[in-house]
C-alpha cells in the first residue's frame, strides 16, 4: 500500500509568503484601471508634473496610514492621529515665531521647531500606549478623547486662526525638490521601505504580527506585547507629527483645522489596501497602494468638475466595497 508523505512544514511556510505577495499586488491592476481612465477624462492627467502634485499631495496621508496600518496590525487602532497633524506643528511653530505673529511668545530658536514637533508627536503616542496598555482602556475611547483634547490645545494655541510664518526648516521639508522629485516624497518612500523591511524581517517587526493574530499565544512565546506595542504608539505619533510637517511646509501655514477629517481617509486606505480591523493581517505595500487608489480617485474626480463635497461620500463607499469584497472572498467579516 503506497502512502503519500506529508508536505514538508518548509515548503507550507514557503507557500505563505508567496500567498501574501499575491495579496499585495491585487490592488495594482486597480491602479492601472485609474491611469487608464484617468487620462481618456483629462489628457493632463498622465502628465508628469500632475502626477507627482498627486504624490506629493499624498505624502502626508501615507505617513498617516503607515502609522494607523502599524497599529492595526497589532489588533489596535488610534484616532488621535489626525489630530496629531495639527497640534504638533501647531506647537513648534508657536513656540519659535514672535508673539506679534501669532506665537506665544517664547521666541526660542528657529531651528527648534522640527525637533519640538517631533516630541510633540512621540509624546502623544506614549500618552496614548500608556493609557490604554497599562491602564487597560478602551482604545476607542482613549484615542477618541485625545483627538477632540488634541484639537482643543490647536485651537486655544492658534486662538483658531491659522499661523503662516512658518520658519525656514520646516518649509524646507515641504517644498524642497531632489533629483527631480519633492522631498516629501523621498521621506514617505524610505519610511515605507523601512517599515516594510522592519514587519517582513526583523524580529521586534514580526512580533507585531504575533500580537495582533493572538496575544495570549504571543506572549506564551516569550514577546512582551505591551512593550512592542508602545513603542508601535510612540512611532506612530511620531510619523504622524511628520505628517504634520511637512504639510505645514508644503502649504506654508499651519490650518486652524489641518488634519480634521483625514483619519476617514487613513481608514478607507488601510481597509482596501488589505489591512484587517482584527490584527494580525495586511501589509504596508498593500496600504501603500490604497493611498494611491485614493489620491488617483481624488484626482479624477476634480479633473471631471465634481464638486469635492461629493468625496467624502465616495471614500466611504469605497470603505463598504472594500469590506463586502473581503467578507465574500475570505468569508469573514472584518469586524467579526
Amino acid at each position: 500500500m503506497t502512502t503519500t508523505a506529508p508536505a514538508p512544514a518548509t515548503s507550507r511556510r514557503r507557500a505563505v509568503p508567496r500567498l501574501a505577495r499575491m495579496r499585495d499586488l491585487t490592488l495594482v491592476p486597480a491602479i492601472i484601471v485609474l491611469l487608464i481612465v484617468g487620462a481618456l477624462i483629462d489628457p493632463v492627467f498622465l502628465s508628469r508634473d500632475n502626477l507627482v502634485n498627486v504624490l506629493q499631495q499624498q505624502t502626508e496621508l501615507s505617513l498617516l496610514v503607515l502609522a494607523e496600518t502599524l497599529i492595526l496590525i497589532g489588533g489596535r487602532f488610534d484616532l488621535s492621529l489626525e489630530s496629531t497633524v495639527g497640534l504638533a506643528p501647531a506647537l513648534g511653530v508657536a513656540l519659535v515665531i514672535p508673539a506679534a505673529s501669532n506665537g506665544i511668545g517664547t521666541e526660542w530658536p528657529y531651528a527648534l521647531a522640527v525637533p519640538i514637533c517631533l516630541l510633540v508627536g512621540l509624546l502623544v503616542g506614549a500618552l496614548n500606549g500608556l493609557l490604554i496598555l497599562r491602564f487597560g482602556l478602551s482604545a476607542f475611547i482613549v484615542t477618541l478623547g485625545m483627538l477632540i483634547t488634541l484639537r482643543g490645545l490647536q485651537i486655544g494655541i492658534t486662538g483658531g486662526q491659522s499661523v503662516f510664518e512658518v520658519p525656514p526648516s520646516v518649509l524646507y521639508l515641504g517644498n524642497t525638490a531632489w533629483l527631480g522629485l519633492p522631498l516629501s516624497i523621498w521621506i514617505c518612500a524610505a519610511l515605507f521601505a523601512a517599515g516594510i523591511a522592519a514587519l517582513g524581517w526583523f524580529r521586534h517587526g514580526r512580533a507585531v504580527y504575533a500580537i495582533g493574530g493572538n496575544v495570549d499565544a504571543a506572549r506564551a512565546a516569550g514577546i512582551r506585547s505591551n512593550r512592542v506595542m508602545w513603542i508601535v504608539f510612540m512611532v506612530a505619533g511620531l510619523l504622524a507629527a511628520l505628517a504634520g510637517l511637512l504639510m505645514t511646509g508644503r502649504l506654508g501655514s499651519v490650518a486652524a483645522a489641518q488634519g480634521d477629517g483625514m483619519i476617514f481617509q487613513v481608514f478607507a486606505a488601510a481597509v482596501i489596501g488589505g489591512v484587517s480591523m482584527d490584527g494580525g493581517k495586511g501589509t504596508l505595500f498593500g496600504a501603500l497602494c490604497g493611498v494611491l487608489v485614493l489620491g488617483l480617485i481624488n484626482n479624477i474626480l476634480t479633473l471631471a468638475g465634481v464638486s469635492a463635497q461629493w468625496i467624502q461620500a465616495v471614500y466611504g463607499l469605497i470603505i463598504l466595497v472594500a469590506l463586502i469584497l473581503a467578507r465574500v472572498t475570505t468569508g469573514k467579516a472584518q469586524d467579526s
